[in-house]
């Protein structure tokens, strides 16, 4: 079975002993199985907002600024951005190297920088990016050519549509999302405790999902001494 939209709403449909759809009337249905599409999609949404920074919805931006121009909007698709991924890439036209941004809260920009908004002096390649309240990032100094900005940020996936559509959502979780599109399935059937089992089903595979995917932990190498070995060492 493909992992599609349709793959997933027939596997909904196959668990409760219901005719599979195809590609001819999946655009098209009604009734159980509009719902069955429905409770896929929830499921995946449910997924998605469990977790802000889930690894696959990880995307990296690349903008060409203009010059003169301090302000610029986000991916209209950022759930969260890494203000500490701002980069300016390399160009040998442009003759810039590879520069990182370091980051500086929209107060200090007020502090400091507010002056080089309303100016076309002191223009340059940027050295600090900010975060504005209104959904934009700003740059500091003004750019004076039109470089290639790279950011990294955590995207809203939209809802599947067409049949052939494909989750963000790695397929080795596809029993998560099928999990939880059943719990949709048996409250619109008026079946809750069988919900309620499949809700219970979701939740412990989303609770792995973090395991493998969110708790991770560095390796870190301890510089302690050992007593009992230096002591050891001393005496021999």
């Amino acid at each position: 079975m493909a992992y599609d939209f349709l793959g997933l709403v027939n596997q909904v449909n196959r668990r409760l002993n219901e005719v599979e759809l195809t590609t001819s009337n999946f655009s098209t249905a009604t009734g159980f199985y509009a719902h069955a599409k429905d409770a896929v999609n929830s499921s995946i949404r449910d997924i998605n907002q469990t977790e802000y920074n889930w690894p696959f919805n990880h995307v990296e931006e690349e903008e060409d600024v203009t010059a003169n121009t301090m302000r610029y909007d986000f991916a209209q698709d950022a759930k969260t951005v890494s203000m500490d991924t701002f980069r300016i890439k390399e160009s040998s036209t442009l003759g810039v190297s590879t520069k990182k941004l370091k980051q500086i809260s929209y107060e200090e920009y007020l502090d400091k920088y507010i002056h080089l908004e309303y100016t076309t002096n002191n223009t340059g390649v940027p050295d600090y990016v900010f975060r504005s309240p209104n959904l934009q990032y700003g740059l500091v100094p003004v750019p004076d050519k039109a470089y290639t900005l790279i950011y990294e940020y955590y995207i809203f996936p939209t809802d599947l549509e067409l049949q052939d559509d494909i989750p963000s959502i790695p397929e080795r979780f596809a029993h998560v999302i099928v999990n939880g599109a059943m719990f949709y399935a048996y409250l619109f059937r008026g079946n809750t405790q069988d919900a309620m089992v499949a809700k219970e089903k979701f939740e412990e595979g989303l609770k792995s999902m973090r395991s493998l995917l969110i708790n991770r932990y560095d390796y870190v190498r301890s510089y302690a001494i050992n007593r009992n070995t230096f002591a050891s060492n001393v005496l021999s």
